[in-house]
């Protein structure tokens, strides 16, 4: 598929679905919180919410369509972003399915993406890298594969998916939050084709937690058991800066450093 029709074929899911539990309490939720400023329409400087960060750079991608997934009660994410008009995006509200992580919070969204490319973004993570999302673009006409991570250096091994790939950038397998690790490189955002969407929906039915003290399912795993079953899963190296997320209370003060001069 030419580069173009990846891009008005594609659907930006983002998973806004988490209690924040690390960082609580909070006034808001934690994806709109104030992290800076930037010029309005009007010329004026307003505040500028973690994720918008995010939405620019899908914005800059040509990249238009966005579907929010949500929890009950974080009404204040829809009340403050809108439909998206004032980013020159679309953006749709959906309600998580099941409360059991990320890959069911995006796995909520299948009926409405099954036949389109997806592009992930987390909402509380922050990278510098504005053409990130042209580069999965590119890297997915190129190769073909079903899935394509976004890498970044990986500095905190303990809180990321740690990615091993062949000098061609194939991924071999995911080590997920590793005490140590002797990979240099996470990943952060990814496309898929609707092939793992398929595949996400389908194996997250037969993996539903057992019990209360079964380990949260990542989108890792499921990446990893995709390489497994043959799924191509390939990456291109997006920044040469690690990312921050947000989720801790050291990580914010991170956070507020760098994107909020003094």
């Amino acid at each position: 598929m030419p580069d173009d029709d990846i891009r008005r074929n594609c659907i930006a899911v983002i998973p806004a679905a988490g209690k924040a539990t690390r960082i609580s309490p909070l006034p808001c939720s934690k994806e709109i919180y104030p992290l800076g400023l930037s010029a309005g329409h009007d010329g004026r400087q307003h505040p500028r919410t973690v994720c918008e960060y995010l939405l620019e750079k899908l914005a800059r991608a040509g990249i238009n369509r966005v579907l929010v997934v949500l929890r009950e009660g974080k009404w204040d994410i829809p009340t403050y972003l809108g439909n998206g008009v004032q980013q020159g995006l679309n953006i749709g509200y959906l309600l998580a399915r099941q409360p059991w992580g990320a890959p069911y919070t995006i796995d909520s969204a299948f009926e409405f993406v099954a036949g389109n490319h997806v592009v992930l973004g987390y909402p509380d993570i922050l990278f510098d890298a504005d053409d990130a999302f042209d580069k999965l673009i590119e890297r997915q006409v190129q190769h073909g594969a079903e899935v394509v991570l976004g890498l970044f250096p990986g500095d905190r091994p303990d809180k990321s998916d740690m990615v091993a790939t062949d000098p061609d950038g194939r991924v071999l397998r995911i080590e997920i939050k590793p005490a140590v690790s002797s990979l240099r490189w996470t990943w952060g955002i990814a496309l898929w084709t609707p092939r793992f969407s398929r595949y996400l929906h389908e194996y997250l039915k037969s993996h539903a937690p057992r019990e209360k003290k079964s380990r949260e399912l990542f989108v890792g795993d499921v990446l990893q058991a995709a390489i497994r079953d043959g799924l191509l899963v390939d990456s291109v190296q997006v920044s040469s800066t690690p990312y921050l997320d947000i989720g801790t209370p050291e990580d914010l003060q991170r956070a507020i450093g760098r994107f909020i001069s003094p």
